[in-house]
């Protein structure tokens, strides 16, 4: 009786030492955050391979459980976020809030939820390849920059491929009407 009095406290224990592992694991997963990281020297945008830092404008990121992706532009970001199989992404979006960074340095410490953000379209101002989407938290903040700059300011909902497409082709235009001093005042008279 004793002998099965101590296999059976054994099997017990060993049943109780097998389930607070098991609890250990599971906390471990919750404690694993989504939240934003900050931008190295030499990343990669994950989309097109260029060093992020290269640029001017805020810049986007993806942030997964199993990783994050980087990209060197908020349209890089979105157009990738667009394709079908990453929308089924567990994936939290960040991109810089350009009302409280400078445009040449976007700052890591003013990451702010994508989905929250007011989208500036159609500036002047210059990025990455493609289109330049400026990103605010704050709607007043984007109206300014639209006012000063050009474009109109947009909800992450409104963003499709086709408008990037539209304002990449309308950026590529304004750098080529950089290089045509005759037809640069003719090219912005209607804005």
């Amino acid at each position: 009786m004793n002998r099965l009095y101590h296999h059976g406290i054994r099997a017990l224990l060993l049943l109780a030492l097998g389930l607070g592992l098991a609890a250990c694991g599971e906390k471990e997963e919750v404690k694993q955050t989504l939240d934003p990281v900050a931008f190295h020297e030499n990343d990669e945008c994950h989309v097109c391979g260029m060093v992020i830092s290269d640029f001017p404008g805020p810049k986007g990121q993806a942030v997964e459980k199993g990783g994050v992706k980087k990209f060197c532009s908020t349209a890089e970001m979105l157009g990738w976020w667009l394709q079908p199989e990453n929308k089924l992404l567990d994936a939290k979006l960040y991109v810089h809030d350009m009302g409280k960074s400078q445009w040449e340095h976007p700052d890591d410490a003013y990451l702010i939820d994508a989905t929250s953000a007011y989208y500036v379209i159609g500036t002047s101002l210059k990025g990455a390849m493609g289109a330049s989407l400026a990103t605010f938290s704050d709607e007043a903040a984007a109206q300014k920059l639209a006012a000063e700059h050009g474009g109109r300011v947009l909800r992450f909902e409104q963003i499709d491929q086709a408008l990037l497409q539209e304002a990449a082709s309308m950026q590529h235009g304004a750098m080529h009407d950089e290089h045509a001093p005759a037809q640069h005042d003719n090219a912005h008279a209607g804005h």
